[in-house]
């Protein structure tokens, strides 16, 4: 028997409240299969209905039926475990599941002996003794009919109950996707990725073991397929094998063999060789371990550091005092809202530490231990900063008024995918992923079908990658409102490219020399600035950093304008030099912003507080105040060393000696 085997039994409801979920029932329960068929290959599984006149659990037709009686779940769950007991005994235990889908609109008949509860208790009993899970998906909602509160309530606690005393879930679901994504498709084994120690400190360490909590789901591995075989062959295997050689370049028809070879890497224009000796002498080979450095304010970690998948930590199971442990320590971390971090080498021989946030995971039942989840944490150098200007550094004409804010408003509520009374829409546990879930339907297709054509897109799978075209006509208005809120003009700065112009040409002789006057001034090819020059300062610093043919433009138009700005201050007394040295000053600073560069504007700002002291000019120190041209600071570039504090206090601090 496989390892992994799996043997699941479906339980569907095909009762008259449930015929307006058929659909899509019918459309997960392929999707199952055929996924089974790719990643299961030895699996098995069964299906029985339930909410049918007739008795016979065979299915012996491709589509599902459609039932005229009330069903009774919980005998289907009886026959579903009876299935699995009479093909598998004592075999395969931990291996075989029942899934259930229904509205539970229906009561269930009444015990021959004690009350439904106690029925419910001997089932799930019956369940734990073999080995057994179920996941219950109870369809409500507008996939399934109006039903009686009083037994629609019984039948959640009776569910429930399987949840308290088996391995065993239910899930609620009241839109197709939902119910698209409720059903696990696919059996994952759990597999740890460490076992050992979390260590506290020299003499504390707490067992744990470590998993996967969620990992990208990625395309099946397609292989090379070959049609050279004889068609009659039944068993050739149609394998593609692709074998490498490598030839000198010397002498092209001889080849190199693997103990002649080695790795070189590119530094500059030049390769480096590295044999594998030295690259194994060069590796970091740490300890296995999992090591705490210490705990900060959950503050600090901003959502956007998360790398990577998620781990969970748990306590060793079966390990009383670790398992008091990790909820001692969660429960503590929690309160003080505290997050740890830890140094992690999951495996002996890994080539790289890890560095993670251990954010606490508080269990709702008392049957599951308390938790950690795991996130990776970037080094310096996989931060990525992106420093943008704040809307309130902008004037007021650029800025939204109460009218276009509160159409703002009203449009991000009309969107929002978890309105009150109602269950909140594309919830990550029950969104598949469409891309997958399209590639699936179509290779199903093409096994059928070899020349079908790919299909359009279903309509299940639009609800996840387009608008909600219902809720987009019911809230027509609110949208009229935010497009009559914002008027979109003309950026007249904006000029049409040559070639753009080219596919417009015009026709007739007039537009054509207009057209030939506007190709020439086109064809004129700007003039590279170079230098920084006496007439348009501004405007040449500005050419100058936008160059990014080199990086040594940024330093070299920096420079420049420190240079041009003490030129003009040495002839301050000019009085056409007084606005063009603060002009080019705030450019300069506008500069040394956008190019992450703070260090050399802010100690060219406190040079020229130096240069006025010595030359007395008062006029031009008290000309920086109005115009806010002191110290950038952290908010506004992340590489300064000045405060926000430092920076509003630099010029009022300052004061000038002047006799």
């Amino acid at each position: 028997m496989a390892r992994n085997k799996e043997g699941l039994v479906l339980l569907l409801d095909v009762g008259p409240t449930m015929h307006n979920a058929l659909p899509e029932i019918k459309k997960v329960c392929s999707m199952l299969i055929q996924k089974k068929l790719i990643y299961g290959k030895f699996d098995e599984v069964g299906v029985v209905v339930f909410g049918t006149q007739e008795t016979d659990n065979e299915l012996t037709k491709r589509k599902l039926p459609r039932g005229n009686f009330d069903g009774d779940y919980l005998d289907a769950i009886v026959v579903g475990m009876d299935m699995l007991i009479k093909k598998y005994q004592a075999t395969n235990k931990g291996k075989k599941r029942l899934c259930l889908i229904t509205n539970a609109l229906c009561p269930i008949k009444d015990s021959c002996e004690g009350t439904k509860e106690d029925q419910v208790g001997t089932i799930a009993a019956q369940m734990s003794a073999h080995g057994m899970k179920m996941e219950s998906v109870i369809v409500r909602g507008r996939l399934s009919g109006e039903g009686d509160q009083i037994i629609m309530d019984e039948n959640d606690r009776l569910l429930n109950i399987f949840s308290e005393k088996t391995s065993a879930k239910a899930v609620y679901v009241e839109s197709p996707t939902a119910l698209l994504g409720a059903i696990k498709t696919r059996n994952i084994s759990p597999v740890t990725i460490f076992r050992g120690d979390l260590e506290l400190g020299s003499n504390m360490k707490i067992k744990v073991w470590v998993y996967k909590k969620t990992s990208e789901e990625k395309f099946p591995t397609l292989k090379k397929y070959s049609d050279k075989a004889p068609s009659t062959d039944r068993f050739a295997t149609h394998e593609v094998k692709v074998d490498y050689e490598y030839k000198s370049v010397e002498d092209p028809n001889k080849v190199v063999p693997p103990e002649q070879r080695i790795k070189g890497y590119r530094y500059g224009p030049q390769v480096v060789p590295i044999s594998s000796a030295e690259w194994d002498a060069v590796k970091f080979k740490p300890e296995k371990s999992v090591k705490l450095l210490g705990f900060t304010d959950a503050s600090n970690i901003m959502r956007h550091y998360y790398m990577k998948d998620v781990n969970i930590f748990i306590p060793e199971p079966g390990n009383a005092r670790a398992a008091l442990a990790v909820s001692a320590l969660a429960r503590a971390m929690k309160e003080m809202n505290k997050v740890a971090i830890l140094r992690c080498v999951w495996r002996q021989g890994q080539g790289s530490v890890v560095v993670g946030v251990l954010t606490p995971n508080i269990s709702e039942k008392d049957s599951t231990p308390d938790s950690f989840y795991f996130n990776t944490l970037p080094f310096a150098e996989d931060v990525r900063e992106f420093q943008f200007p704040s809307f309130s550094s902008f004037p007021a004409s650029w800025q939204p008024n109460e009218q276009q804010q509160e159409a703002a408003d009203n449009l991000v509520k009309m969107l929002d995918l978890a309105p009150s009374a109602k269950q909140e829409a594309l919830l990550p546990d029950f969104t598949p992923n469409p891309i997958l879930e399209r590639f699936y339907r179509h290779l199903e297709l093409k096994s059928k079908h070899p020349d079908a054509v790919v299909p359009p897109l279903d309509e299940t799978l639009k609800t996840i990658t387009e608008a909600d075209p219902d809720l987009f006509s019911e809230k027509k208005n609110v949208i009229d409102a935010f497009s009559k809120s914002f008027e979109l003009k003309e950026n007249p700065r904006l000029k049409k490219s040559s070639k753009l112009l080219l596919r417009e040409k015009p026709s007739g002789s007039d537009e054509e020399l207009r057209y030939q006057d506007a190709t020439n001034v086109l064809a004129v090819k700007p003039v590279k600035v170079e230098k920084i020059g006496d007439s348009s300062p501004v405007q040449d610093f500005e050419a100058m950093m936008s160059h990014r043919d080199s990086p040594d433009w940024v330093s070299k138009a920096i420079q420049d304008m420190k240079n041009k700005i003490n030129s003009l201050i040495e002839n301050f007394y000019d009085g056409d030099n007084h606005g063009k040295a603060l002009e080019c000053l705030l450019a300069l600073r506008k500069g040394c912003i956008l190019e992450q560069e703070p260090k050399q504007f802010n100690d060219f700002l406190r040079h020229l507080f130096n240069v006025s002291q010595e030359k007395k000019l008062r006029n031009f120190y008290e000309s920086l105040i109005p115009r806010g041209l002191t110290l950038i600071s952290k908010s506004e570039a992340i590489d300064s060393e000045v405060t926000d504090d430092e920076a509003r206090n630099f010029l009022v601090k300052k004061e000038l000696k002047i006799e």
